[in-house]
């Protein structure tokens, strides 16, 4: 591959695989792929620089403990260690809006939760971080700092060929390959095209590829506050009867001790909040959070892009693969943020996928056709069913704001709580480690 991302020249490019989406995910799997070897295309719609402008993307996202081996052992973790704050404790409990004493708390002290669900990281078995010590369940990293990370990595990688801003055009099955146009001509023949293009996926939609949706009429408003006192690395999930109010822990910075918040909101009021003046949003999130922290104040203004708010709903592919066609990430499927594992199915898509395309390569078979994407469907749909499954339900039970029902989910957090052998289930499912796992989120190599 001799074009150089950028290049205007039309001509052709051949490669093994071509992804159409360079996001999180799909950038992801460029590095994964082209670090193994595979000469690697990657066709990003939004221009590098764009993409890691403070005004893109407000968001943080929960890397989990498997999806953090995975990014190390393609060697990405590396650019990202000194950004990422551990998650050490996650705080889970039950309330409505008002400084009471339902509100969630450190556990270090504040005004708590009289039934909770505290998870802590030492008892989840998980295994020892690089110090000695009991692993975290994972990290919290802002989205800005993992794309600059893998964009950087892109830029050293031989066989990858990041090509941003560029558009698909068209494309057309061949019998041993597939060739792809883009909107200023140039062309691209691959034997594998990867569909990451999010949720909206053109590569999907291409193929005849139905998906189930539906919307939960509700709104994901995101921002970064500063606060009084330390986090201490916990993560706090309060649900609320609009839905969850989720205070993941974030590093301190020349600001100060930072969390990020993923705040769920009814759509019809979300536009309301955020046109509220600083002051007056601070003192919302103090409503839904309480106190435990200190005085929470949002870090940046309207203007400079302080709050950035997305629609949420379910998304679910009817099948992930076509002949030499994959989808990954929300091509394929799209969850509610409640339990932060968004990126993290789709890291697991970029491992389990990875792994087929690699050891099909190895023994000689053709990677676009037969058992390797069989294969990586089969792997990844129970895991994705599940999650999908578990958000809904929870999403759904949580904002029920009937009294029985918030007694009998209260009633159900105290009992998981005391009973060691469920949380620690429950653990190792939020750090990414149960399962059938590729061999990157065992932190074993390619």
């Amino acid at each position: 591959m001799s074009e150089k991302a950028g290049d205007s020249a039309i001509g052709l490019v051949e490669c093994e695989v071509a992804i159409v989406g360079g996001g999180m995910v799909g950038l992801t799997l460029g590095v994964a792929l082209a670090g193994a070897g595979v000469e690697t295309v990657v066709i990003d719609v939004a221009p590098a620089a764009a993409r890691i402008a403070s005004g893109y993307d407000g968001r943080s996202s929960a890397i989990a403990l498997g999806s953090q081996r995975a990014l190390e052992g393609i060697g990405l973790w590396a650019r990202l260690a000194d950004v990422a704050q551990p998650i050490l404790d996650i705080r889970v409990s039950d309330g409505s809006t008002g400084d009471d004493a339902r509100h969630a708390a450190s556990p270090r002290g504040g005004a708590a939760s009289h039934l909770f669900l505290h998870y802590d990281h030492r008892a989840a078995a998980g295994g020892t971080g690089t110090d000695g010590n009991a692993a975290p369940f994972g990290y919290i990293v802002e989205n800005r700092a993992i794309r600059t990370a893998l964009i950087d990595a892109a830029a050293a990688l031989p066989n990858l060929l990041h090509l941003a801003p560029a558009s698909l055009a068209s494309e057309t099955l061949r019998a041993g390959h597939v060739e792809l146009t883009l909107e200023d001509g140039r062309q691209i023949r691959t034997r594998l095209l990867i569909g990451a293009d999010g949720r909206n996926s053109r590569v999907r939609e291409s193929r005849g590829i139905g998906a189930a949706r539906w919307d939960y009429a509700q709104t994901g408003i995101v921002c970064t506050v500063t606060h009084e006192l330390p986090h201490d690395g916990v993560a706090h999930e309060h649900f609320l009867p609009a839905g969850p109010f989720a205070v993941p822990p974030m590093t301190d910075d020349e600001h100060g001790h930072r969390s990020s918040i993923v705040w769920t909101e009814r759509k019809d009021l979300a536009p309301a909040m955020l046109t509220l003046s600083d002051d007056e949003f601070s003192a919302e999130m103090m409503r839904r959070f309480g106190s435990s922290l200190g005085a929470i104040n949002l870090l940046g203004d309207r203007k400079g892009g302080g709050r950035w708010s997305h629609p949420l709903g379910v998304l679910h592919a009817d099948r992930y693969t076509d002949r030499r066609m994959a989808l990954i990430g929300d091509a394929a499927h799209g969850i509610h943020p409640i339990a932060g594992q968004g990126l993290n199915l789709g890291l697991r898509d970029v491992a389990a996928l990875a792994e087929t395309i690699v050891d099909a390569r190895r023994i000689g078979l053709d990677i676009g056709v037969g058992e390797p994407l069989e294969r990586y469907a089969r792997w990844r749909r129970v895991d994705n069913l599940l999650l999908i499954a578990a958000t809904d339900s929870l999403n759904r039970l949580f904002a029920n704001d009937v009294a029985p029902v918030r007694l009998a989910r209260d009633l159900g957090l105290a009992a998981v709580d005391r009973m060691p052998a469920v949380k620690r289930f429950f653990m190792r499912q939020a750090m990414g480690l149960v399962g059938d796992l590729p061999r990157l989120v065992k932190g074993e190599a390619l």
